[in-house]
């Protein structure tokens, strides 16, 4: 009879499913794979995760003018966000209606002094030799147009997309009229002991919030009715249209003062050199304002961001999702700053809590020690 062996100890199986191994390597395995599944969903539902983060940032605006408003009026909290609304719905459809009846030659007149600018500037090149003559004017048209036509569809879309406008609104206004619900059921998905911390963080980076937002309408109506009146001052043509871009673009700190002043730019030279410098002249007396007087005054109140900081999150939000990371990077971008810096100090305050307390302790053991 061949002789037998001597079997190794048996080792847990898939199917022996109580036993601590085997729940240990299930344990690990559904982290592991839910981990990827979350990756994956974010990935593919990020576009209705910005749209509600931007309804987010709609209520804290909404809140804030609602606080505002308390300081004038004594009333009840939903009186008040009821006029905030109602003064919300009113200067949307003054501006859609503006934009759609008001503006809509002056749209088709934009295009086309930009056309026959960036073709000047295409033949100035030429003539002194930066740029090969073998390319055409209509292939920069066409060429720069092509860009333009993106822009130009994405605003169509942006107001035929009544739907995701109407989802942003909606949530913001739910989220308006009982935040503290919502508070609650963030702080439900986090464990007990970590609820204090996660109220103090949520206080602190709301109220930042708020404050950056309402600065930066403060500057977009400073940007827009400033370029708007000094244009129409100087002569510029366009002055209206060339105001309400203005305003827009401010609420994209960096790129829309370049893409503004760029435009404005453009218009001016188009008429000739002297409307082209007075141009140049109010682009640069509003954006001194807002760079030397409405920043550091929101700045001092919120959180204050470095502007490499700020374009570098433009710039990657927006490469990885389009205008509306585009629009929702400065928010994210303080908020996650604020968090983490919060988060940090109180770290620190437990650290020099224990370390205060390990002080006493051993003070108190000394002196024990010498009664001994």
């Amino acid at each position: 009879m061949p002789e037998t062996k001597k079997r190794p100890p048996e080792k847990p199986g898939p199917s022996d499913l109580f036993h601590d191994f085997t729940a240990r390597e299930f344990k690990k395995a559904a982290v592991w794979i839910s981990m990827a599944g979350g990756t994956a969903l974010l990935c593919l539902l990020i576009q209705p995760i910005l749209l509600i983060i931007a309804g987010l940032v709609f209520a804290s605006l909404l809140d804030d003018g609602t606080r505002l408003l308390g300081r004038v009026l004594k009333i009840g909290r939903g009186y008040r966000l009821a006029i905030v609304c109602i003064c919300v719905a009113i200067f949307l459809a003054f501006t859609l209606y503006l934009a759609v009846y008001q503006l809509g030659g002056q749209l088709d007149a934009l295009q086309a002094t930009l056309t026959t600018q960036f073709i000047n500037i295409r033949d100035w090149l030429v003539s002194n030799g930066l740029m090969s003559p073998h390319v055409s004017s209509s292939d920069i048209a066409q060429r720069l147009f092509g860009s333009f036509g993106e822009v130009s569809a994405f605003v169509g879309n942006a107001l035929g997309a009544v739907s995701g406008g109407a989802m942003i609104m909606v949530i913001g206004i739910f989220v308006a009229i009982e935040p503290h619900l919502y508070e609650r059921g963030f702080a439900w998905m986090i464990p007990i002991a970590k609820r204090p911390d996660f109220y103090r963080i949520f206080n602190i980076a709301n109220n930042n919030l708020r404050r950056l937002m309402a600065g930066r309408l403060l500057g977009m109506a400073i940007e827009g009715v400033g370029t708007w009146l000094l244009l129409l001052a100087t002569g510029v043509p366009m002055a209206t249209l060339l105001g309400l871009l203005t305003g827009l673009l401010a609420f994209l700190p960096n790129i829309g003062a370049l893409i503004s002043g760029l435009l404005i730019c453009l218009v001016g030279f188009s008429q000739n050199v002297q409307t082209g410098l007075w141009a140049m002249g109010v682009y640069a007396i509003v954006q001194t304002i807002d760079g030397y007087l409405i920043v550091p005054i929101v700045a001092r109140r919120s959180v204050n961001l470095p502007p490499a900081l700020e374009l570098g999150a433009q710039i990657l939000l927006g490469a990885l999702f389009g205008i509306m990371g585009l629009a929702l990077a400065d928010p994210l971008v303080a908020i996650a700053k604020v968090s983490l810096e919060e988060y940090s100090k109180i770290v620190t305050e437990r650290e020099e809590h224990q370390q205060r307390n390990h002080v006493k302790q051993f003070m108190l053991n000394s002196r024990n020690k010498d009664d001994e």
